[in-house]
């Protein structure tokens, strides 16, 4: 059941993260992407108030299921996480917090302004 749950949050993670980055590019999934990326701002600032600015209860959820299966000494970042294991580098976690605030940026640019013209429209 762990492997399955490893795998599990592995896929669902990073679809949620590519869907954040460009869910809002396509009109029938710009309000779904617009709750996604919302859930997220509140996740890294307002649960990070608490748990660590950038907090993620899936990173959270699977590092659980991941130290159950053996691992350790995970980053904090689950970006790193991702971006180390495709590449095999051990990169700058700093860099690695900048760029996914980047693509925060981007996701919360985009859904904002496109959801807003869309409604301007039909207004």
């Amino acid at each position: 059941m762990l492997k399955f749950l490893d795998i599990f949050f592995t896929v669902f993670h990073v679809l949620l993260i590519f869907f954040n980055l460009f869910g809002w590019c396509f009109k029938k999934t710009r309000k779904l992407n617009f709750i996604t990326v919302n859930l997220t701002v509140f996740s890294w600032f307002v649960l990070g108030i608490w748990y660590g600015l950038g907090y993620c209860p899936l990173t959270d959820w699977h590092y659980q299921v991941k130290y159950a299966l053996g691992a350790s000494s995970l980053p904090s970042s689950y970006i790193k996480y991702l971006f180390d294991t495709l590449t095999g580098f051990n990169s700058n976690v700093d860099m690695i917090n900048t760029a996914a605030f980047l693509g925060l940026l981007w996701c919360i640019l985009g859904s904002y302004i496109t959801n807003f013209l869309d409604w301007k429209k039909k207004a």
